[in-house]
């Protein structure tokens, strides 16, 4: 089996076996990310036993009862376990710790954990009790407890205080980097241009799932044709499932809530006003299960000209296909699905470079790290990066301010500029230039700029040397 980057979560998953003592690690992220992919990995590669105990999809009719017999056939097919069904949670404990072997490493893998628990509310509370009476005595066991339902993760595990102290590592699965991402081109790789391979980016994100289905060989349009634009495609089904799994409160409320971010970042002020509600805990929810879903993020980071945490954050859409799909697929859905959908390029439909623009800048921005060696800040401390926004001031007339990307240092502020046109001339130190002026920071502070970029930059931005450093997108794939 292929596989693709995840290199800091390998090593802090095989750091747990210099502990001397069991391990419980809880795993989330986005739905198709490769978490459980993720865990099968650590356990191959470390040579280790591995169980696999996964929830079933609840259904109408379904019971608790049905969720123990799954649990028990599957531990059966693994293990010299019995295969009828245990009677309680506490039972289904005890029999897997039976089959556990000490001295011999051992990863069991509870995946789709949410589904497990669906039906029984007490499904955490038994599982801390037994982990605290049976199973974490056996000295070389690491259970993960995986799910694309990060929110019950997060409420039941993670910020749960029956918890506290007993989990040895908490990992978010991200999307991989555009560097990784490059991989699944294969050879073809060196063949294609950047362009074309950030616009693929630009609509799945770095979701490992979307890109097994590229076929290298294709352009850019023809594979998002295919992904997105047949009926029964991969990317034309996947948003419907994927909401419906991981938005557990309130779908249709959360879903509107999301399409408000589409055409980009707004306050929960604004977030009402659009939606025509008032703001309350309603909202609120919606954010934190979107964030929770790896669907949304909050534009965080602190203000430059207080040094204070931002106070009215922003949320902004952070999944590419999530925003792709709502701002291309959705409304074509029914003529995709009666095979009579067709185009001659992508920029056939309105607004297509606009957003397109904003795809590219927040794949950029999700993996603003990658940047970091080529941005000359040093090895200083970043303790902020994130989309910058000020309003307007209606009384003080100070003018309103919009930040692609801003990091910062003790010592230092860096407006980044982030473009995708196919050329870029000087019109663009202009832009910056007014930002910058408009940009107020306190005194002993350097200000400094940067332009990560993907099209042909007019000569006139180099020999004139207004930006600190000059970043090609491509340099993000290691092209």
């Amino acid at each position: 089996m292929e596989f693709f980057g995840r290199e800091d979560e390998l090593a802090q998953l095989s750091a747990l076996w210099n502990k001397r003592v069991s391990s419980l690690v809880t795993c989330r992220g986005r739905r198709r990310v490769g978490k459980s992919t993720l865990v099968e990995r650590f356990a191959a590669v470390t040579g280790c036993r591995f169980v696999k105990i996964k929830g079933r999809r609840p259904k109408p009719g379904m019971s608790n009862a049905d969720e123990l017999a799954a649990f028990a056939s599957q531990l059966a097919d693994q293990s010299e376990a019995e295969r009828t069904a245990p009677a309680t949670w506490n039972d289904a404990f005890q029999r897997l710790s039976r089959e556990i072997r000490d001295g011999e490493k051992t990863v069991v893998l509870f995946d789709e954990i949410s589904w497990l628990a669906h039906y029984d509310d007490a499904f955490a509370d038994e599982l801390k009790i037994a982990w605290d009476n049976i199973l974490k005595k056996h000295d070389r066991l690491v259970l993960v407890l995986c799910g694309r339902v990060s929110s019950w993760l997060r409420d039941n595990i993670v910020e749960n205080g029956a918890y506290v102290g007993r989990r040895s590592l908490d990992i978010v699965v991200r999307e991989l980097s555009p560097r990784d991402c490059v991989r699944f081109w294969g050879a073809a790789a060196a063949r294609t241009s950047p362009r074309e391979i950030f616009d693929v980016l630009s609509v799945t994100g770095g979701v490992p799932r979307y890109l097994e289905e590229i076929d290298p060989s294709l352009p850019a349009a023809e594979n998002i044709r295919r992904l997105a634009f047949l009926p029964n495609s991969v990317l034309r089904n996947e948003f419907d499932e994927m909401f419906s799994d991981v938005i557990t409160r309130r779908p249709a409320f959360t879903g509107h809530v999301l399409r408000a971010l589409v055409d980009g970042p707004k306050g929960a002020e604004e977030l009402a006003a659009v939606l025509g509600v008032p703001r309350s805990g309603n909202i609120t929810l919606a954010l934190r299960q979107l964030e929770d879903a790896g669907l949304v993020a909050r534009e965080a980071g602190r203000n430059p000209e207080s040094g204070r945490p931002v106070k009215n954050r922003r949320y902004r859409i952070r999944d590419n296909y999530a925003r792709f799909y709502l701002k291309f697929v959705e409304p074509v859905k029914e003529v995709i699905d009666d095979g009579s959908f067709a185009f001659v390029s992508m920029e056939q439909f309105d607004g297509w470079e606009t957003v397109m623009g904003l795809q590219f800048e927040t794949l950029i921005v999700n993996n603003y790290p990658e940047l970091l060696p080529s941005l000359h800040l040093g090895r200083a401390l970043i303790v902020s990066a994130s989309p910058f926004h000020r309003n307007a001031g209606a009384k003080s007339g100070r003018k309103g301010l919009q930040v692609d990307l801003l990091l910062q240092t003790r010592q230092s502020v860096c407006i980044v500029e982030i473009k995708r046109q196919r050329r870029i001339g000087k019109e663009v130190v202009a832009e910056v230039e007014e930002k910058c002026r408009r940009l107020s920071r306190p005194s002993g502070v350097s200000l400094k700029t940067a332009l990560v970029y993907d099209g042909e930059l007019a000569p006139y931005l180099e020999a004139d040397a207004y930006f600190d450093a000059l970043v090609p997108a491509r340099r993000l794939l290691g092209l």
